[in-house]
C-alpha cells in the first residue's frame, strides 16, 4: 500500500463507489474498520471509495467536519488510517490511500445523506437501468424506505438506495461565484 494525504477542497476525483463487485463485501468491513477511527479523530465519516483499476488502484475515504476540511486534517487522517490499514491488511496488494473532503460535488453513499441534501440538484448512476436508463439528474425531493426520491424535468422518479452506484450532489457555482463577489 502506497500511503499519501490528498485533500481536495473544490473537485473529487472521480471513482467507482463499491457496489455490486467482488468488493461489495469488502465494503462493510472497511467502514467498520475505518469509521470508529476516523469518528475518533473528531471527523465525520462521509463514505469511501475504491478505483479497482489494476495499474493505479486506489480507496478514497470522504471525511469532514463543520469547520470543512484542511489538508492538515487529510494528512493525519491518512496517517491514522494507514496504520490501521497496514496492521489489519483488508485489501490485498498495492494500492493508494487518498483522504479527501466531500467537496462541492459531495458524494452521497447513505439513505441519510440523502435526507440531509433534500431539496439539492444530484446526478446519479444506476447499476441496473430503471425505465430504460442508468443515469438521472434532478432535485432530491426526500426518502421513503430506502428509496430515494427525485424530480428529473418535472417528473418524480423513485429510485432504489441498494440500486444506485454513484451519486454526487451538482453545485451551482454561479451562485456560489456570485456569493463570493
Amino acid at each position: 500500500m502506497v500511503a499519501r494525504g490528498w485533500c481536495a477542497l473544490f473537485l473529487c476525483p472521480e471513482n467507482v463507489i463499491f457496489g455490486q463487485t467482488e468488493l461489495s463485501l469488502n465494503v462493510t468491513k472497511l467502514t467498520e474498520l475505518l469509521q470508529p477511527l476516523v469518528t475518533d479523530l473528531g471527523y465525520e465519516f462521509v463514505g469511501l471509495e475504491y478505483s479497482g483499476n489494476p495499474k493505479n488502484p486506489a480507496l478514497v475515504l470522504y471525511i469532514d467536519k463543520p469547520a470543512g476540511i484542511a489538508v492538515e486534517d487529510c494528512e493525519q487522517t491518512s496517517r491514522e488510517v494507514a496504520a490501521l490499514l497496514d496492521v489489519e491488511d483488508p485489501i490485498p496488494g498495492h494500492y493508494v490511500l487518498e483522504v479527501s473532503s466531500p467537496g462541492l460535488d459531495r458524494p452521497l453513499f447513505t439513505v441519510g445523506q440523502f435526507e440531509q441534501f433534500t431539496g439539492e440538484l444530484v446526478q446519479v448512476t444506476l447499476f441496473a437501468p430503471q425505465d430504460g436508463r442508468r443515469k438521472f439528474k434532478g432535485r432530491i425531493l426526500g426518502v421513503q424506505a430506502e428509496q430515494v426520491l427525485i424530480e428529473q424535468d418535472g417528473v418524480e422518479v423513485t429510485l432504489k438506495h441498494g440500486n444506485i452506484a454513484k451519486a454526487r450532489l451538482v453545485p451551482d457555482y454561479d451562485s456560489i461565484f456570485a456569493a463570493k463577489s
